[in-house]
């Protein structure tokens, strides 16, 4: 059941699956039998899912995504924001109220991704060249400040925050505090 989501959080969980599911399936041109049989999750589950009233696993969202032509992330995030590099919905609640999953951002990879796990001592600076086009990478601060630079615009990220961004420009990790900063850093290509 640790994949499973629950109707009875959809104020956060489940909020946009529904609408999503049903706009996506008609902007495809599909019926629910046709998405049933193109997915191979029962008619039954996809009514319930756009009736926003289902338990469905995430592997379960994974091959109704397929059907569609789409990415998990379509499904999940909030329409109404433009960004997939913003889109801090919660994707999976345990029993423990401590117990979430929360997809944080999403960016296109065609051939690696890369997760590294990085440590600035106080005033120190990485300095990168910018990648080929298509290149992004994933920022998530665990401790301290964490200031990004990118093409000259600077931001600081404290522990907790999260950053999506293309890395075919000149960027630059900088520690602008006293104590070490670290993050984890994905890169995808």
């Amino acid at each position: 059941m640790s994949n499973i989501l629950h109707s009875q959080e959809r104020s956060d969980v489940l909020a946009h699956v529904a609408g999503n599911l049903r706009h996506l399936r008609k902007s495809a041109g599909l019926s629910q039998t046709a998405l049933a049989e193109a997915s191979g999750i029962s008619r039954r589950m996809i009514i319930a899912v756009e009736a926003g009233d289902a338990n469905i696993s995430l592997s379960s969202l994974d091959r109704l995504a397929a059907a569609l032509g789409v990415d998990f992330v379509d499904l999940v995030r909030d329409p109404t924001r433009a960004s997939r590099a913003d889109i801090n919905q919660v994707t999976w609640r345990g029993k423990d109220g401590e117990s979430l999953a929360v997809l944080l951002g999403s960016a296109p990879a065609s051939t690696e991704t890369q997760m590294w796990l990085w440590s600035l001592g106080p005033g120190d600076r990485y300095d990168a060249e910018p990648d080929p086009q298509g290149w992004h990478e994933m920022i998530y601060v665990t401790e301290g400040i964490l200031r990004l630079e990118l093409s000259g615009e600077t931001r600081d990220y404290k522990a907790g925050t999260f950053a999506v961004y293309s890395t075919a420009q000149d960027y630059a990790y900088i520690n602008p505090g006293e104590t070490p900063a670290r993050f984890v850093r994905n890169v995808v290509s």
